[in-house]
């Protein structure tokens, strides 16, 4: 595992290839109140590189330009918090997308266990550690413990992909899920703009 911090925004010329990993970290799980603090990315090559966000400092065009680039594949877990949080701090909405979440519980419906914890035990033979998940991601330098944890979050999504992908396909759901990455964004929004408890498609 390798780890490069930044501040501010990722550095001019830091490539991802066709996809990358995205997470974010915040101060709670309310994207309107919390802040971010942290967005982590990785190529699915061991290497993570963390961008710490100040309060009130999201200009960061260079990672804005890289979410809003549409030839980029951008691969979440639990997608739908993530756009939201960097809809609302940076102004943009990252398209296309692809949610493990979501995969998941769409290809594995055998199971409940749908966490990233879960995912990289059962389908990948990694044990991840959560200890820090609950940590203060606000501070204004974060331990070698967080930098990790944060690390860890993007590092396997590619290869979870790939797993997934292979389930969806066995199972004809492929097309199902392509639909349902599409709608995240706009689930984002619809948390955003206070429909996070209400289905509007119920009677």
């Amino acid at each position: 595992m390798t780890i490069h911090l930044h501040h501010g925004d990722l550095p001019a010329g830091v490539a991802f290839g066709s996809s990358v990993a995205i997470d974010t970290e915040t101060m709670g799980l309310n994207p309107l109140r919390d802040r971010l603090c942290l967005a982590q990315l990785s190529a699915g090559d061991g290497v993570s590189h963390l961008v710490q966000f100040a309060p009130g400092a999201y200009n960061a065009p260079n990672l804005r330009a890289l979410l809003a680039d549409q030839k980029v594949l951008k691969i979440f877990h639990f997608g739908r918090f993530d756009i939201a949080v960097l809809a609302h701090s940076l102004g943009v909405v990252s398209t296309p997308v692809y949610c493990t979440k979501i995969a998941s519980k769409l290809a594995r419906t055998f199971t409940d266990k749908h966490g990233l914890k879960d995912l990289c035990r059962e389908l990948l033979g990694i044990e991840l550690s959560k200890q820090q998940q609950s940590s203060d991601w606000g501070a204004a330098a974060l331990t070698d413990e967080q930098k990790r944890y944060a690390a860890s979050d993007v590092l396997h999504l590619h290869a979870l992909k790939a797993k997934l992908d292979e389930i969806l396909a066995r199972e004809n759901r492929q097309q199902l899920a392509l639909a349902c990455f599409a709608f995240l964004p706009t689930r984002a929004f619809l948390d955003l703009s206070g429909f996070e408890t209400v289905d509007i498609f119920e009677h």
